[in-house]
C-alpha cells in the first residue's frame, strides 16, 4: 500500500462535513483499530474559541482532542482561557462540550511544567479529571518530578521538539531519546514530525532510533524534508506517515497521533477533515 492509494481512498472531507450538519453520527472511536487514537492538536485552530475547536474536531471525524493552554473558551466564558487554574466548574463545562461531541481528551500541552511539585501537581490534578492519556512538555529539566507523578498519575510525559536553533536542545531525536531511554515507562517523546523536516532531519530515519519511545506524535506532512515548506493534508507531501506509523507499532505504539496543521489557519477545516480521513484509511488497512 503505498501514501498515494492509501490517500484515494479518503472520504472527501465535504462528505463528512454534510454528514455532521444533517447531525447524522459519525464514528469516533477513542482507539482505531489499529490501537491508536485520532485527535486534533487544538493548536491548528488556535484562530478559533475552544469550544468552536471542539466542534470543529467533531466535524473533522477526530476521536480526541491535544488542548493547549491559553485558549480562550468561548460561549458564555467569554475571554477566559484554559489550563491548570481554570476553576473546576468551568473545567466540567469543556469536559460536558467535549462528550456533547463524542470527543475525549487525550492530552494537553505544548505546556509550561514547574519543576516544584507543589506547582507541577496542578498539570497532573488537572489531567486526572480529564482523564488524559498524556501532558505534551519541552521542560526537560524537570524530569525528575514529571517522572514521580507520571508513575503517581499514571500520565504519560510527552516530550516535545521545535525546530532547530542557537541554544535548543529539544530538536535533537538523540538528545531527547538519551533523557527518557531508561526512565519510567510513562517517560516518553511526542513525536512533531514536521519540526524534524524543519530540522533537515528525514523523520522515518529518527523514528527507526527512537520508535521504543514515542508516546505521542504531532503529526504533518510537508513539500520537503530539506527546506521549510508549509503543511499539506497526509499522503500528498514527502514524510512517510505510513511507514512512521508502521514503524513505531512495531514497539507497540498505542498512544495517540495528534494532526497539527499550522497553515490556513482559518480555513483548514477540510484540510484537516482530510488528514483524520487518511489515518482512519490507514487503520482500515493496517487493523
Amino acid at each position: 500500500m503505498t501514501r498515494r492509494s492509501l490517500f484515494t481512498m479518503i472520504p472527501a472531507a465535504s462528505a463528512l462535513l454534510a454528514l455532521r450538519s444533517k447531525g447524522a453520527p459519525i464514528p469516533q472511536p477513542a482507539l482505531t483499530s489499529a490501537g491508536f487514537g485520532i485527535s486534533l492538536q487544538c493548536w491548528s485552530f488556535k484562530e478559533f474559541t475552544l469550544f468552536e475547536a471542539i466542534e470543529m474536531a467533531a466535524a473533522a471525524g477526530m476521536g480526541g482532542v491535544e488542548l493547549f493552554p491559553g485558549q480562550r473558551l468561548g460561549g458564555d466564558h467569554g475571554d477566559l482561557k484554559f489550563g491548570p487554574d481554570l476553576p473546576d466548574d468551568k473545567l466540567q463545562t469543556v469536559i460536558d462540550h467535549l462528550k456533547a461531541n463524542n470527543l475525549v481528551a487525550y492530552n494537553f500541552g505544548v505546556t509550561w511544567i514547574s519543576n516544584k511539585e507543589e506547582e507541577a501537581r496542578k498539570v497532573f490534578e488537572m489531567g486526572r479529571k480529564l482523564g488524559l492519556y498524556g501532558i505534551t512538555t519541552e521542560i526537560i529539566d524537570a524530569i525528575d518530578t514529571l517522572e514521580k507523578l507520571a508513575a503517581e498519575y499514571d500520565i504519560k510525559v510527552c516530550f516535545h521538539n521545535h525546530p532547530k536553533k542557537p541554544m535548543y536542545k529539544m530538536w535533537d531525536p538523540d538528545f531527547v531519546f538519551d533523557s527518557v531511554k531508561d526512565r519510567h515507562p510513562n517517560i516518553g517523546i511526542c513525536a512533531d514530525v514536521g519540526h524534524w523536516a524543519t530540522s533537515g532531519l528525514d523523520p522515518l530515519e529518527v523514528v527507526k532510533k527512537i520508535a521504543p519511545r514515542i508516546l505521542s506524535f504531532h503529526m504533518k506532512d510537508r513539500a520537503s524534508i530539506e527546506k521549510w515548506s508549509h503543511d499539506r493534508p497526509f499522503g500528498t507531501g514527502a514524510i512517510d506517515n505510513i511507514a512512521i506509523l508502521d514503524e513505531v507499532r512495531k514497539h507497540g505504539f498505542a498512544g495517540n497521533v495528534s494532526i497539527e496543521y499550522e497553515h490556513n489557519w482559518k480555513t483548514n477545516l477540510p484540510e484537516v477533515a482530510q488528514c483524520a480521513g487518511y489515518l482512519r484509511a490507514y487503520s482500515k488497512m493496517r487493523g
